[in-house]
């Protein structure tokens, strides 16, 4: 059975956008037409990026040591008026969910991870359901649906997904509370760690050059 790498999902912010932007960038033409629905010019992607307001959506990223994001949920709060009835009923509160992961971290679980963390969000904010729109070809997004219990519908190429969302509870609160908490730990970490390699090399290079 494959192990899969310990996952820290940390809440993005301001600061974030320009290693959200590299991360978007970094994505091939293929990968962001699963993610966009279309293979978009890095001029598009860049508005895309630019455009997130943080005050209303909620983003979340996977980082590693580098510091490069190598994961993406965005969390798109929505009118459930213009959403198709999936099963015949009108939501209350939607959220859309879209994910990106970087090819070096396909299939290690961080697309799960990140709709799992999306999720318990939504339930702490009282959203009752959560939504995604997909290419049928993205197999990927299908996948983590599947698994997540979504009620599924598909229609010309592509996919409508639902997830009732119960509401929150001592437990969600707590353990979504602790994940940021520990995913912000590991970013501080890396950060230190990071200035402290860095100092070393100086001083190596001050050594070597007396």
């Amino acid at each position: 059975m494959q192990e899969h790498p310990v996952v820290f999902i940390k809440e993005l912010s301001e600061q974030d956008r320009p290693f959200m932007l590299n991360h978007f960038l970094g994505l091939s033409a293929a990968d962001r037409r699963l993610r966009f629905g279309a293979a978009l010019p890095d001029e598009a992607v860049a508005r895309y990026v630019q455009s997130i307001d943080f005050t209303r959506d909620t983003v979340f990223g996977v980082y590693e040591s580098t510091y490069s994001l190598v994961g993406v949920g965005h969390l798109a709060f929505l009118d459930p008026a213009t959403l198709p009835a999936l099963d015949g009923k009108r939501k209350n509160r939607v959220a859309e969910f879209g994910v990106s992961v970087s090819a070096p971290m396909r299939r290690k679980n961080v697309g799960t991870k990140l709709f799992d963390r999306a999720a318990i969000h939504c339930r702490n904010r009282h959203i009752d359901t959560l939504y995604i729109h997909c290419l049928a070809s993205n197999k990927a997004m299908l996948c983590i649906a599947e698994k997540a219990g979504m009620k599924i519908h598909k229609d010309h190429g592509e996919v409508d997904g639902y997830l009732h969302l119960p509401g929150p509870d001592s437990e969600s609160v707590r353990q979504e509370q602790a994940e940021e908490r520990v995913a912000s730990l590991d970013y501080a970490l890396n950060g230190r760690i990071r200035h402290a390699v860095s100092w070393l090399r100086k001083l190596v290079r001050q050594e070597t050059t007396k």
